[in-house]
């Protein structure tokens, strides 16, 4: 597999991982005979574009043939892509859940009065927000609200959610789904006079990148929203992850003005507190809004499991862990930075989250085929956007023994 170029990297199918921990991946073949099945077959689809239709690929699908060819490296694969927890649910978090197990009712698509307070008084804490006035919601982690989000608040065709220019590909997938268009802009000179903005997705600390915005920049965005009658979704769930920078929540005083008016943040479990399986997010600001997002939720079913509620209470209450992990994170961040920049590379932003960005200054799918010859698997740049085309994402989450194992695989 030496030397394998992005065209046939693309095409390369196998066992392994690329079908293991890459979602719902097929082999060519079975697509062909499934679109010859469809195609003779009469249906509830036949006349109309499917959902999906609006789609692009699923992004981890097109890493599985990279997947496949670092799967194969003698010494095994150190996955550096997707960014999946590896270290232990916290002891605390799992007695609480054993402890709620017992529950054969329905649970509060609101959540409990003690997770509603749990929820409120971390973000008081880690947000410096003010609970009066402060509405809470439990999400089924962060990625569902964030992909139905533009759906659940009304948005739809004719209307623009704007989104970074580099991003979480959810953003787009989100508007997509609802029927918007999707601005790609980081300054709001760049979105131009539309009056069609309807919502507008922040994302600091940035994913991939890293990136830290200044309270002045995120206090402009809010005020040029409100003007326009536009929701800010902040994208907050890499908060706790400050390396070299300080993140400020738009809760913050500094960015809303104590006023949570047009202003949603949401927040995730799966990285501070290792929760990715347990699926506990929520999202905190605009009573208003959070009410709204109530009333259709109850209707869809989007409902946190009980067990989980009681979990996120323990994880919102118990900091230790979190800092335990924080600390694991900041000494792989540092032996995987010294690693990268010693075989090359170039570390941009990357002063807070769970992420470095890194350039060699090549297409990313070359970088991407150079490290998994080595056994490296990491994300393509162009996953979260077109101007990302000669970056690479590389994830803090893999074993210590994973991280130490990098340098000497960038050297062979």
């Amino acid at each position: 597999m030496e030397g394998l170029h992005r065209r046939q990297l693309r095409v390369l199918r196998g066992p392994g991982l690329a079908r293991g921990r890459l979602e719902d991946r097929q082999g060519g073949e079975g697509r062909h005979v499934r679109r010859r099945a469809a195609a003779a077959r009469r249906g509830p689809l036949n006349g109309s574009a499917p959902v999906s239709s609006r789609l692009p690929e699923y992004t981890w699908d097109t890493l599985a043939a990279a997947a496949t060819l670092a799967a194969a490296h003698p010494e095994g694969l150190i996955n550096l892509s997707m960014g999946t927890p590896v270290d232990p649910v916290p002891e605390v978090i799992r007695r609480a859940l054993a402890d709620a197990s017992d529950a054969p009712g329905y649970p509060l698509t609101a959540g409990t009065p003690a997770l509603r307070d749990a929820i409120a008084a971390w973000v008081a804490r880690a947000c410096g927000a003010g609970v009066d006035g402060l509405g809470v919601l439990p999400t089924i982690g962060s990625k569902e609200l964030v992909a139905w989000l533009p759906t659940l608040l009304g948005v739809g065709a004719g209307d623009v959610v704007v989104v970074p220019s580099v991003a979480y590909p959810t953003y787009e997938a989100g508007a997509r789904l609802a029927g918007a268009t999707v601005v790609r802009a980081d300054s709001l000179t760049a979105v131009g006079p539309t009056s069609r903005v309807r919502l507008v997705w922040i994302n600091s600390p940035g994913n991939p990148t890293g990136r830290v915005l200044p309270a002045g920049h995120l206090r402009k965005v809010v005020d040029w929203a409100r003007e326009r009658g536009a929701v800010v979704a902040s994208d907050e769930c890499y908060l706790p992850l400050g390396w070299s920078a300080e993140p400020v929540s738009v809760l913050s005083p500094q960015v809303c003005g104590g006023d949570y008016t047009g202003v949603l943040a949401v927040h995730s479990l799966s990285k501070r507190s290792n929760l990715a399986g347990y699926r506990a997010g929520f999202v905190a600001g605009d009573p208003a809004l959070v009410a709204e997002l109530l009333k259709v939720r109850k209707h869809a079913g989007m409902i946190v499991p009980a067990p989980v509620q009681a979990a996120m209470v323990a994880a919102l209450q118990d900091q230790r862990h979190a800092d335990e992990q924080r600390e694991r994170y900041r000494a792989r961040r540092a032996v995987l930075a010294a690693a990268f920049t010693g075989a090359g590379f170039t570390v941009e932003h990357s002063e807070a989250g769970l992420y470095l960005w890194l350039t060699r200054g090549e297409d990313c799918w070359e970088t991407v085929d150079w490290l998994a010859r080595r056994g490296i698997l990491v994300a393509a740049g162009v996953f979260y956007g077109p101007t990302a085309n000669q970056h690479v994402r590389v994830a803090l989450t893999e074993s210590d023994e994973h991280v130490a194992a990098v340098a000497g695989r960038l050297r062979a």
